[in-house]
């Protein structure tokens, strides 16, 4: 049955429609499902502005496809509203990270990667539900997005009332903290919409303060040039020289401003085992993941989104967590057979983290000299 010829819900039933949805979202493992209308006026007004910025760097797409990233029905002709669902991810506790990163001989991953790619279980999730939805009211028009396509995932979210756009400008949940993923169906159904998140944040600038390389310039706004996200991921190029101290042990994403947020107090870890680590990737060292040739990165990423890095910018990220660890002979050899590697990329900071081996070298020499 098409939208023109499907009979119309009546008020009372899209509001039941809609109570039926929650419940089964939640059946299938989302913590909290939403509706959220299609108006992003003011969102599409803060993404202009921060486009015209330049603070997206080497993110293009964010600038590509017009309005249709802040206006659904351009993306999605028919759309009239947004189902949004948002599922936990945290795989362990907080001790466990924060011990993950004080120790300079591991590689810190963010932990939303450690385990199978998201966009494939929350994707199958979705689809169950859009079908469910189905079976209840016969054929309409609907279509799932999950971070694979111009969507505002985090506005639509918040007036989906699942959570408000914290300083750091990752989303937040009062009983739930922010270490959860996000996904939405596209629907040409008119259901009701759920209030809007309040922010909550006040007065607090924890994130601010503890982010590494300074990349939040200002509460809500993010220089991602400088995060620690978008270098190790999102960036194709040279990191720059002035940020790779700051990046210490982290080589694939960033979650210092997660964890540093008090309403992570109230994060549970998730029950959805496809989020656990994988290949021991939570403990591993710098010196092992260094070691793993090409066909060992594609062979132990497999249904990870830490593949889409590839090889070469993983090597490239490690060497900088390298050039950041207590310098040891068994650093420097790890570096040193690097050296030859045919990207140009790499050697480049295998070579500075070499260079930073060895004047650590020279200041731990005439520290100890009498």
């Amino acid at each position: 049955m098409s939208a023109d010829t499907r009979q119309p819900l009546s008020p009372t039933e899209l509001e039941a429609l809609t109570r039926d949805l929650k419940d089964w979202g939640q059946a299938l493992g989302f913590q909290q499902v939403g509706i959220a209308d299609c108006d992003l006026s003011q969102a599409e007004g803060r993404l202009q502005q921060w486009l015209a910025s330049a603070m997206h760097g080497d993110m293009g797409y964010l600038a590509r496809h017009g309005l249709k990233r802040t206006r659904p029905a351009h993306l999605v002709p028919g759309t009239l509203s947004v189902i949004s669902a948002r599922m936990d991810y945290l795989p362990e506790h907080q001790q466990a990270m924060d011990q993950a990163l004080a120790d300079p001989a591991r590689a810190f991953v963010s932990r939303y990667a450690l385990g199978r790619d998201y966009h494939k279980v929350l994707r199958a999730r979705l689809k169950r539900l859009a079908q469910r939805l189905e079976d209840r009211i016969g054929a309409y028009g609907w279509r799932v997005f999950v971070d694979s396509a111009p969507v505002m995932e985090k506005p639509l979210a918040e007036k989906a009332g699942l959570g408000w756009i914290g300083k750091h400008t990752n989303l937040i949940n009062r009983e739930a903290g922010s270490w959860f993923f996000l996904g939405e169906i596209y629907c040409d159904l008119p259901l009701p919409p759920d209030s809007p998140a309040r922010e909550h944040c006040g007065r607090c600038q924890a994130c601010i303060e503890i982010c590494p390389t300074n990349a939040i310039i200002a509460p809500f706004q993010l220089d991602a040039r400088r995060c620690i996200s978008y270098l190790t991921i999102e960036h194709f190029g040279s990191i720059p020289e002035p940020l790779r101290p700051q990046m210490g042990n982290h080589i694939y994403g960033c979650d210092d401003c997660q964890l540093c947020c008090p309403w992570n107090r109230f994060a549970r870890k998730t029950g959805e085992t496809d989020f656990l680590a994988r290949d021991g990737l939570d403990t591993a060292t710098l010196i092992e993941l260094f070691r793993w040739d090409e066909p060992a990165f594609l062979a132990r990423t497999e249904g990870s989104a830490i593949r889409r890095l590839g090889h070469e910018r993983w090597l490239r990220n490690i060497a900088v967590a390298l050039g950041n660890a207590h310098r040891s002979e068994a650093v420097r050899e790890t570096l040193r057979q690097r050296l030859g590697h045919p990207s140009a990329l790499v050697r480049e900071h295998v070579v500075w983290a070499l260079a930073r081996t060895r004047s650590q070298t020279r200041t731990n020499n005439k520290l100890a000299e009498p």
